[in-house]
C-alpha cells in the first residue's frame, strides 16, 4: 500500500517517527557554522551587499593606516598636545578594529545587535575626530586634515547605509530558530548577550587607554594595577563569550562575579583621576574618562539584564540548532 503524502511537506512520507516536524527541524543547513554561530555563504548576499562589504572593509583599512600613521608621528612628538592627540588616535584606533569586527558579523550573521554597535562605534570616533580636529592649532589641523575629511565623509556613508542594512527584514533568527518564537526570541537575546561583551571590552580598553595617557607620570603601583585590569577585562570578556555560546550556566555566574573586581575597579580609577581634576589645568581627559566609566557601568547593566532573561532559556535546543553540522 503507498503512503500518503502531504502536499505541504513535499514527497516526506508522515508515519516515519524517525523525521522531526518541519516547525523543529534545523533551518540553516545552507549555512557555515563558525564558532560564534552560523553564518550566511558569501555566495547568498546580494551583489549590493558584497559592494558596500568589501567598500567598508577597504575604507576602514585605510583609515586604519591613516590613524598609525598618526600615532607614529604623535609619538615621536614632544609637545603636551601630541600626547592628548597620541590618546585620541589611539582610541580611534580601538573603536576601527571593533567597527571591522562588527561590520563583519553584522553583515555574514544578519546582526542587527552587530550593526547597531557598528553605528555606535562609528558615531563615536567621528565625534572624536571633530572634537580633537576643533582644538587644533592651525599646525596640527593641517597634520590632521587628511584623516579629519576621510573619517567624515566615510562615517556619513557607513551610518546611512547600515541604517538601511538594519531596517532590512532579518531572517536569521527564523533560519536558526525555526517557526518557534521561543527560540527566536532566546537567539535574539543570545546576540544581544554577545553583543554586549565585546562592546563592554571595547569600552573598558578605551576606558584604559585614557586613564594611562592622561597621566604621564603614574606610579608603578597604578601602572601595574592598569595593566592587570586590561589582561582581567580580555579574561572576563572571554568567559562571557564561552558561557553564551556554550550555554553554562556555571561559566555565565563565572561572569557575572569576575565583573564586581571591575566595577571596584572602575571606582578606584574614578577616585585617582577626580583627585587630580583641581591640580590640571586640563580636563579634557579626565572628563572623557569618568563619561567612559559612567558608559561602561551602563552596558554592564543592560548585560546583565539580558543575561538574566538569556540563562533561564538555556537547554531548550537553540544551541543545537546554530552547531549543528550542515547537511
Amino acid at each position: 500500500m503507498s503512503q500518503r503524502v502531504s502536499p505541504l511537506l513535499g514527497s516526506q512520507p508522515q508515519d516515519n517517527p524517525d523525521l522531526l516536524s518541519p516547525n523543529l527541524r534545523p533551518r540553516h543547513q545552507e549555512l557555515i557554522p563558525t564558532p560564534c554561530g552560523p553564518i550566511k555563504p558569501w555566495s547568498e548576499l546580494s551583489c549590493l551587499l558584497k559592494l558596500y562589504f568589501c567598500f567598508t572593509i577597504a575604507s576602514l583599512l585605510a583609515l586604519l593606516g591613516l590613524t598609525l600613521t598618526s600615532i607614529y608621528k604623535q609619538r615621536m612628538g614632544t609637545k603636551a598636545t601630541d600626547e592628548d592627540n597620541f590618546t585620541v588616535s589611539l582610541i580611534q584606533l580601538v573603536g576601527i578594529l571593533f567597527c571591522i569586527y562588527y561590520i563583519s558579523r553584522g553583515v555574514l550573521q544578519e546582526n542587527r545587535q552587530e550593526l547597531v554597535a557598528f553605528v555606535l562605534s562609528v558615531l563615536v570616533v567621528m565625534i572624536r575626530s571633530v572634537v580633537n580636529f576643533s582644538v587644533q592649532g592651525s599646525k596640527g589641523k593641517q597634520e590632521l586634515l587628511v584623516r579629519f575629511v576621510c573619517i567624515m565623509c566615510l562615517g556619513v556613508v557607513h551610518v546611512f547605509c547600515t541604517l538601511l542594512l538594519i531596517q532590512r527584514p532579518n531572517m536569521m533568527a527564523f533560519r536558526v530558530g525555526g517557526a518557534l518564537e521561543s527560540l527566536q526570541e532566546q537567539y535574539f537575546l543570545l546576540n544581544l548577550c554577545f553583543s554586549m561583551v565585546t562592546f563592554d571590552l571595547q569600552a573598558q580598553l578605551c576606558l584604559c587607554i585614557l586613564i594611562t595617557t592622561s597621566d604621564s607620570a603614574m606610579s608603578a603601583h597604578n601602572s601595574i594595577i592598569l595593566c592587570v585590569g586590561v589582561v582581567w577585562a580580555c579574561f572576563t570578556a572571554a568567559v562571557g563569550a564561552v558561557a553564551v555560546l556554550k550555554e553554562a550556566k556555571v561559566l555565565v555566574w563565572v561572569f557575572m562575579v569576575q565583573n564586581l573586581p571591575q566595577v571596584a575597579f572602575f571606582v578606584y580609577l574614578m577616585y585617582t583621576v577626580v583627585e587630580k581634576w583641581f591640580h590640571d589645568s586640563s580636563y579634557t581627559l579626565e572628563a572623557a574618562a569618568v563619561t567612559g566609566a559612567l558608559i561602561s557601568l551602563a552596558i554592564k547593566v543592560v548585560l546583565f539584564w539580558a543575561l538574566i532573561r538569556l540563562v533561564h532559556s538555556f537547554g531548550q535546543g537553540l544551541r543545537e540548532r546554530m552547531f549543528a553540522p550542515s547537511k
